[in-house]
Parts: C-alpha cells; sequence; structure tokens
C-alpha cells in the first residue's frame, strides 16, 4: 500500500521561506512521478507544482512559478517543495500526492490515486 507522509508546515511571515517534504513508501518511488496540491479553506483543491520520476521535468502552477522549487531524492524517497517569498494567499493544506501510474505527471487532481494527510502552511501579513 502506498503511503504518503508530509512534513515541513507551519506559521511564518510573508517574505519567508519553508521546505515540505514527503516520504513516500509501499512501492518504488523511482518509478513515478511526484506531485505537490494544496487546499485553502473554502476552495477547491488546487494543483502547484509536479515532477517527473527522474526528476528531470518540473511542471508549475503560475501563481507559485520562479517563487516554487519541487525537487526529489529516489535514494531516500522524498519529494520536496521549496516555497520562497510566501505570499498570505499561500496559506493552505498542502498535499503530496502520486499518480497510480507510470508516465508525465497531470496537473489535475484526478490524475493522482495516492495522498498524504497534508501540512498546514500559515503566512501572515
Amino acid at each position: 500500500q502506498v503511503q504518503l507522509v508530509e512534513s515541513g508546515g507551519g506559521l511564518v511571515q510573508a517574505g519567508d521561506s519553508l521546505r515540505l517534504s514527503c516520504v513516500a513508501s509501499g512501492r518504488t518511488f523511482s518509478d513515478y512521478a511526484m506531485g505537490w496540491f494544496r487546499q485553502a479553506p473554502g476552495k477547491e483543491r488546487e494543483f502547484v507544482a509536479a515532477i517527473t520520476w527522474s526528476g528531470h521535468m518540473t511542471y508549475y502552477a503560475d501563481s507559485v512559478k520562479v517563487r516554487f522549487t519541487i525537487s526529489r531524492d529516489n535514494a531516500v524517497n522524498t519529494v520536496y517543495l521549496q516555497m520562497n517569498s510566501l505570499k498570505p494567499e499561500d496559506t493552505a493544506v498542502y498535499y503530496c500526492a502520486s499518480p497510480p501510474g507510470l508516465g508525465v505527471p497531470e496537473p489535475t487532481i484526478h490524475n493522482y490515486a495516492f495522498w498524504g494527510q497534508g501540512t498546514q502552511v500559515t503566512v501572515s501579513s
């Protein structure tokens, strides 16, 4: 059974940085793409970033491009989300996710079968 466990969230001020981590288990991590999504109160869950199995290709939502960086370390089954220049509108629960099969990651929720429990990120102004 695939399990994803996020960590690294917290309360920060606008302009600060945070790095989220997601450790995966239950299947060969290096075979699969990974993604990060977020959900703010009262809003739908939205795509943030994704990375291919090799780490060679990355994808970002326009709202986080340049400020956020997704990366992975297949040796330790971990995907990261480095978040810089945080803004109050980045406040949300952040989830890592993985698709059920192989291939290029898609920026839509329905393409992901496995989800972590989420980690809260709160950015104060």
